[in-house]
């Protein structure tokens, strides 16, 4: 993966924050927004960063991403609320043995979900879009009935531990200390993917079948457990961001998947599909334009993504970072 053959989609999220600047006025606000922003964009580039490598290697469109979302919020309750004494602690450290084992279960239940999902799902449908846009959507509707069952249909609360509430004071303004461990969690994430598809035998092979499949097959290696992998990763983490976004609401539906979902899937289009690093220029600018909509103008804030990705579009119809060309 190339970060760095053009520079032009880098320059955007600066670009966004600093027009934002003088239309907020106030400086102090303007860095609030701006951290919240970025700590909204990670959250959602780490939920879309799997989504995307799906889209871009297996071509399907799993619509039913969200319940791997909402099943990793609802894991991480159920582990956090066993570990009170841990969360409850105004020791930052002892916070983390709560919410790192709990962010590790979710992602393995995610996981094994994920695979079940891709067996009995999602393959029988390869290659046929309309059927898959159908049966995952259909799938994320069982799913949350599902969650339903086990943890009820009413909102519980997922409370941030004691050590990350409130904010840190940078001159006047007032920065939580949850957003910036998004932020940093949000790095890590890209980081090791980063890594892994650029450093390692299988990114060269994930890359090279988002390329061309059947040469990757006629080498011999099996492209078909490849995709199974590369779905219960994408699962996975749908489950971790899942608990960073029960986290940074603070509370979880069982219809928390499908209400996401929409911001995914505008970041993947504007990152163009299967583009890692599009996704995170994507989820950053997505996250950065509701922040700043959101306190500017409230009415047209559900719409103002919307229109960033019409705008990125025009300018690049196929993504920031279309495959065929960025990788």
């Amino acid at each position: 993966m190339k970060l760095d053959i053009d520079w032009k989609p880098l320059a955007l999220v600066p670009v966004l924050a600093l027009i934002a600047l003088p239309l907020i006025g106030s400086g102090s606000t303007w860095l609030t927004l701006t951290v919240a922003g970025l700590a909204m964009g990670m959250i959602i580039f780490i939920i879309a960063s799997g989504l995307t490598l799906v889209f871009g290697l297996m071509d399907v469109l799993n619509f039913g991403h969200g319940v791997f979302i909402a099943l990793g919020a609802f894991v991480a309750t159920s582990v956090l609320g066993a570990m009170g004494d841990w969360t409850g602690s105004q020791e930052l450290w002892r916070n983390l043995v709560a919410v790192i084992p709990a962010m590790v279960v979710a992602m393995l239940v995610a996981g094994a979900v994920g695979l079940a999902f891709e067996r009995f799902i999602v393959r029988p449908v390869y290659g046929q879009h309309l059927k898959q846009i159908l049966i995952t959507m259909g799938g994320m509707i069982i799913g949350e009935e599902l969650i339903k069952v086990i943890w009820g249909p009413q909102q519980i609360p997922l409370p941030l531990p004691e050590a990350m509430k409130g904010a840190l004071l940078v001159g006047d303004a007032a920065v939580e200390k949850y957003r910036l461990i998004a932020v940093v969690v949000g790095a890590v994430v890209f980081g090791l993917l980063a890594w892994t598809l650029s450093r390692t035998k299988v990114g060269l092979l994930i890359r090279a079948g988002v390329q061309d499949r059947e040469m990757v097959e006629s080498l011999g290696y099996r492209i078909r457990r490849l995709f199974v992998g590369i779905f219960v990763v994408g699962s996975a983490l749908a489950g971790l961001g899942g608990v960073m976004w029960g986290l940074y609401q603070q509370n979880v539906i069982p219809q928390m998947g499908a209400q996401v979902n929409v911001l995914i899937f505008i970041v993947i289009i504007i990152g163009g599909l299967g583009s890692t690093t599009g996704a995170l220029i994507g989820a950053l600018l997505v996250g950065l334009m509701a922040n700043y909509t959101g306190f500017l103008v409230p009415k047209v804030a559900l719409f103002s993504n919307i229109a960033l990705m019409v705008a990125i579009l025009l300018w690049r119809p196929q993504g920031v970072y279309p495959v065929a060309s960025s990788r």
